[in-house]
């Protein structure tokens, strides 16, 4: 009998169907904004999509996380009728859903033009061209996140507001949490190992409520699915047990924000070992891992849309709640954007901390390879080092990120770098997507309005 992830083919997938008898499987893919759509298929219909492609409404990549259809891309529309966009399965992406007995998950990818501008298909350009400078990228991603003791019911009938957190206070690291609510701990990490994204760690964050898990590293692509996955099955995983997480990169003014720290090292595809790692150099850093962050450090204002992609992103990028401002750098400094780990031969990499929990995966992770690719290719030197607390240091203008949206869009949508490395099309449907993303957010009122100005005004 085939395992789930044992399966490498179209004959694999075929074959793991029948064995477990199954009428229909699940397929799913990732839109821009990491969120996983789907449905059930007949086993009929699987197979053929196997062998030939399938479609799906192209609204997958012209509507917002609410389903409100974008009126700004050009890539479909009421001026094209929405035709369907061509998706192709993934055999080897096979993994049981445990929530759901015996049932079968295929994660799929765009293809033709929709892959253009989908997150995927510019994640997958990305690693081509690593691959094509000779490397291998190997990433690892960390993720901050508040459970509660809700239900989809309770936070809409409460508005939001005085919500039951799964914890109180700010118990960091507590084996006191992590032992007395030991066992929905242990849910976590079995339904990790069994649908194959497995937890390098798993503990109490800072806040009421909060979890963080560190993924374990793996190749980049695999790293965008793996995250991806998790977020998307650690919600289902809650609400099954009577709870809500949620991923937004700050739900309260009052707490912090919640991260999607990623880490990033290159290898040398012909085996000969790490390309981040001299020992000879301070602070072990190869020249390749020199012009590898100073590409970081020079684009990341440009690429802040790809990883910090909604309204709420830029409420975590605050001084002083362990979130950069600017596009700086230094050691082991956890006040810097990007946070250089001196390590072996297996362990020399850089935290990129602008990364929040709401970003897709396949985009944050695009975006901080793809800077620090052309860095290398460019052979760019980064700017000077930052020691100390970064928020009390005064940087120079072009390291500042953007402090909005709108902004961020604009700063991407003008960027040659951007342009080259993620293709024309995915930068103008992008950066439309984040323009719409901003004007739905003017149409509305907010309580902050309400309370600064009714009376007073």
């Amino acid at each position: 009998m085939l395992e789930p992830r044992d399966v490498k083919s179209i004959e694999d997938a075929k074959k793991i169907v029948e064995e477990r008898g199954l009428s229909y499987v699940k397929v799913g893919v990732f839109d821009n904004d990491g969120v996983m759509v789907g449905k059930y298929v007949s086993k009929e219909k699987f197979f053929a999509s196997l062998d030939g492609n399938y479609a799906m409404c192209s609204m997958v990549l012209g509507s917002d996380t609410s389903d409100n259809l974008y009126d700004n891309v050009s890539y479909t529309g009421w001026h094209k009728g929405y035709p369907d966009s061509e998706l192709r399965i993934i055999p080897e992406s096979c993994r049981d859903i445990p929530m759901e007995g015996n049932m079968l998950l295929f994660n799929s990818e765009f293809v033709g033009e929709a892959a253009d501008v989908s997150a995927q298909g510019m994640l997958k350009r990305i690693i081509k061209r690593a691959e094509d400078m000779g490397f291998d990228v190997y990433s690892a991603i960390e993720y901050e996140f508040f459970l509660f003791d809700e239900t989809p019911e309770s936070v809409r009938s409460k508005n939001y507001k005085n919500l039951n957190n799964f914890t109180q206070d700010n118990f960091t690291m507590s084996i006191l949490r992590s032992t007395v609510h030991g066992d929905f701990y242990q849910k976590i990490l079995d339904m990790a190992e069994k649908m194959d994204f497995p937890l390098e760690g798993l503990h109490a964050e800072t806040g009421p409520g909060v979890l963080e898990v560190a993924l374990a590293v793996d190749k980049a692509e695999a790293m965008a699915e793996k995250a991806a996955l998790f977020k998307t099955f650690m919600k289902v995983l809650a609400q099954n047990n009577n709870m809500m997480a949620t991923f937004m990169a700050k739900w309260s003014e009052e707490v912090s924000g919640q991260s999607g720290h990623i880490h990033n090292s290159l290898r040398y595809r012909d085996g000969s070992g790490s390309a981040f790692y001299d020992a000879s150099k301070p602070y072990y850093m190869s020249d390749t891992m020199r012009h590898f962050v100073a590409g970081q450090q020079r684009f990341l204002p440009e690429f802040t849309a790809l990883i910090a992609p909604t309204i709420n992103s830029y409420s975590r990028l605050v001084p002083g709640f362990w979130a950069p401002t600017e596009a700086t750098w230094g050691v082991e400094n956890r006040t810097t954007a990007l946070r250089v780990i001196p390590g072996s031969e297996k362990s020399q990499r850089v935290e990129f901390r602008i990364g929040s929990a709401d970003s897709n995966p396949y985009l944050s992770l695009a975006a901080a390879i793809g800077a620090g690719l052309y860095g290398i290719e460019q052979k760019l030197e980064p700017g000077e080092m930052t020691t100390g607390n970064a928020y009390d240091k005064e940087q120079p203008d072009a390291l500042k990120l953007p402090g909005s949206l709108w902004e961020a869009a604009q700063r991407l949508k003008s960027s040659d770098a951007a342009k080259e490395l993620f293709g024309n099309n995915f930068v103008e449907h992008f950066a439309a997507s984040r323009e719409w993303e901003e004007r739905e957010f003017r149409r509305h009122v907010t309580d902050w309005e309400l309370q600064r100005y009714f009376e007073i005004i």
